[in-house]
């Protein structure tokens, strides 16, 4: 599996994929235009769309409507090093939630694939090639 990474002109950096063009773009103060969001964005709406996307299916399995279902991501950085600290998740229920499905639709989110790649980082290797 292979993604394949171009840059497209200014700070713009675009992922090619399986026919999908994901783009990204610098903010104007980091010399971009802001045309997209940037990468570090996209990384956390990753996360957030996948945990996401694992409490729907388990409200959908459950028949539960999902009509005010929502996610919220919110971080604490640290002020020396601008990294992410803490992300908390705020799933919001919709009001007939069954409360005793609580804990699983917690579980569930947990095996977020994303996530899970967080907890067990694969390795990085970094090579070069000289074009043709």
């Amino acid at each position: 599996m292979a993604l394949e990474i171009r840059f497209t002109g200014g700070k713009k950096v675009d992922a090619m994929f399986k026919g999908f063009t994901i783009k990204t773009d610098q903010s104007e103060k980091d010399g971009g235009e802001g045309s997209a969001p940037t990468p570090t964005f996209l990384f956390f709406a990753s996360l957030g769309t996948c945990a996401g996307l694992y409490a729907l299916n388990f409200c959908e399995k459950r028949k539960i409507d999902t009509a005010l279902l929502k996610l919220v991501l919110d971080f604490e950085t640290d002020p020396k090093t601008h990294m992410v600290k803490k992300i908390v998740m705020q799933l919001t229920l919709p009001p007939n939630f069954p409360e005793k499905y609580i804990p699983a639709i917690i579980k569930a989110m947990n095996l977020c694939y994303v996530k899970k790649h967080l907890l067990e980082p694969p390795q990085f290797e970094t090579i070069t090639q000289t074009a043709d």
